[in-house]
């Protein structure tokens, strides 16, 4: 064990006048003197909001932290962060991750903590904690909140990946509003986030198979008892992480990052998952590249049947072994060596465990699907590459050409795409421009487009669409995201004309706008930069400092460390 110096200690452990305030003001909380003495303090870091109904829990979770820090001899205090709700916040919550990330940065950094317990759920919270957290890199574990029991409708399992198909359904007139408002209470039947492998648990399997959490964090249900010991096993735990002084640093190698790409691939992850892990990446200082999430990625197949881009749910791969099972299946693929929370290794960790039922977990021998991961595209459209997840895309799309639709930015689409005179066919390219970082501003889940009523009411259910925004991890379709540069910063994505041929071709990782060089500067040279907004405050902060897409989405003054001391005392 490493001789460890507590933060804490540079305020409870002063004598005189600065330790008096410290210790006294605490005292007002009902703390005896001896909680003082020499005890590794941990922050737990709460994103519980009413207003973001995936962690509605996290109080009670909190609760099961804090018993095993005190059993392991700590002293826990819980503090609240900012917290972002995919489902109520608008814009979009995206716009707000950074902001959240350094609102944990700071209260980190500027409270007397020597470790910390992130508790993270929905979609942004996840990344948003881990960013702040290991921009500090003081000893943290990440506990997350659990995915939501399996919906239920006239005895079928249902989750939000399906919301997509009763929105056609509703467009199609094959649902009635009646049973489209009594489904709204059939999906979501308990606490947690979203029971598919949308981007929250796409998320809490990136920090499991990073080694940020203890093993089966990823899928355990929100409702399951065991979460609530996995939490408190997670207080225990990270005391010990204090005494050992093993940090996110220690943690987040570029092996690491690797592993969180190989995985993703296997369980068919959300694209949300590029822009996450390239902005920590960002954070540590590791060179990580949009590239390498191909690279890592290829010759991974998918072997979770889940939804979007299967059947089952994540309650469903919880009973079927969970991210560990994945992990020993991937192993000779893993740098398996790489450390984890409980210090040991992540092939230490999967050794345990056991594959229950191969429908839902597959083998690399006989995978669910051959064709994973999330695949970088490169071409003239996309001059610094985009993403797209063919795993939830229709095979015979993923070699296509077609003309280009194009709406300028979401009102024009909102307005028009149901229009009887909308000159679209399902060989059309649908591309939506201005709905990336600046241009909307925070990336929107729009990319997945809706088709226009009139093909649905044919008996289309996809067409190839392209945008410079993201897509929900519950969505799906032949969807090309995270276009860059975007529409709102220049390039050729930005003059896209109607009826321009595009041609999608997978297999080549290309993405291929074809109009001549020579046209295509004529036409930039005559383009005009849309407003951006340009509101007082946060807003104004993030569209003239926001990185494009292929960096993560992040602001360039917050990558790399910036480590726990404090440079100022005010008492």
């Amino acid at each position: 064990m490493k001789e460890v110096n507590l933060r804490s200690r540079a305020w409870f452990g002063r004598k005189g006048k600065d330790g008096f305030v410290y210790r006294a003001w605490m005292k007002n909380q009902g703390i005896p003197d001896y909680e003082f003495d020499g005890k590794p303090v941990i922050g737990i870091c709460n994103t519980w909001s009413e207003l973001t109904p995936c962690n509605a829990h996290f109080r009670e979770l909190a609760e099961s932290v804090k018993r095993g820090i005190y059993q392991a001899g700590g002293f826990p205090v819980e503090f609240p962060v900012m917290s972002l709700g995919e489902t109520l916040m608008k814009p979009t919550a995206m716009l707000y991750r950074n902001l959240a990330s350094m609102d944990v940065e700071e209260s980190i950094r500027a409270n007397p903590l020597d470790g910390v317990v992130l508790l993270c759920g929905c979609d942004k919270t996840t990344p948003s904690l881990v960013m702040g957290a290991c921009s500090v890199d003081i000893p943290t574990i990440v506990v997350s909140g659990g995915a939501m029991l399996t919906g239920r409708h006239k005895g079928t399992s249902i989750g939000t990946s399906d919301l997509w198909r009763y929105q056609a359904a509703i467009k199609e007139e094959k649902m009635s509003q009646e049973e489209f408002v009594t489904l709204e209470g059939s999906m979501c039947r308990s606490r947690g986030h979203c029971a598919v492998m949308g981007t929250a648990s796409t998320m809490a399997c990136m920090v499991e198979a990073l080694g940020l959490s203890l093993p089966n964090n990823a899928a355990i249900p929100a409702a399951d008892a065991r979460r609530k010991v996995l939490a408190q096993l997670s207080g225990l735990r990270i005391v010990e992480m204090v005494k050992d002084d093993l940090k996110p640093s220690d943690i987040l190698t570029r092996k690491a990052f690797e592993n969180a790409i190989i995985t993703n691939a296997a369980i068919g992850g959300s694209t949300n998952f590029v822009l996450h892990l390239l902005a920590i990446a960002g954070r540590v200082g590791i060179d990580l590249t949009l590239q390498d999430i191909d690279t890592y990625s290829t010759k991974i197949p998918l072997l979770a049947n889940l939804q979007p881009s299967g059947k089952f749910f994540m309650e469903d791969f919880y009973y079927a072994g969970g991210l560990q099972a994945v992990l020993k299946e991937l192993a000779e693929h893993l740098n398996t060596d790489c450390i984890t929370v409980n210090s040991k290794t992540i092939k230490e960790n999967f050794e345990r465990s056991e594959f229950v039922n191969r429908e839902i977990i597959a083998s690399v021998i006989e995978p669910f699907n051959a064709i994973s991961g999330i695949v970088v595209l490169n071409g003239n459209l996309c001059e610094n590459g985009a993403v797209i997840k063919p795993s939830a895309a229709s095979a015979e799309l993923l070699q296509h050409t077609g003309k280009a639709v194009v709406f300028e930015d979401i009102e024009d689409y909102k307005e028009r795409i149901d229009n009887d005179d909308l000159d679209v066919d399902e060989s059309s390219v649908m591309v939506l421009k201005n709905v990336g970082p600046k241009g909307y501003p925070g990336m929107p889940e729009v990319g997945n487009m809706a088709l226009p009523k009139k093909l649905l009411m044919k008996g289309v259910t996809d067409m190839v669409r392209i945008s410079d925004g993201r897509m929900s991890g519950t969505g799906f379709g032949t969807v090309v995201l995270h276009v860059s540069p975007e529409a709102a910063v220049g390039g050729n994505f930005s003059v896209i004309k109607n009826g321009d041929l595009i041609t999608l071709d997978l297999p080549n990782r290309s993405l291929h706008l074809h109009v001549p060089d020579e046209e295509l500067e004529e036409r930039k040279q005559n383009w005009k930069a849309p407003a951006l907004a340009s509101e007082r405050g946060y807003v104004n902060l993030y569209t003239s400092t926001v990185q494009q897409a292929h960096l993560g989405a992040d602001f360039e003054f917050l990558r790399g460390k910036s480590g726990s001391e404090i440079t100022r005392d005010s008492h």
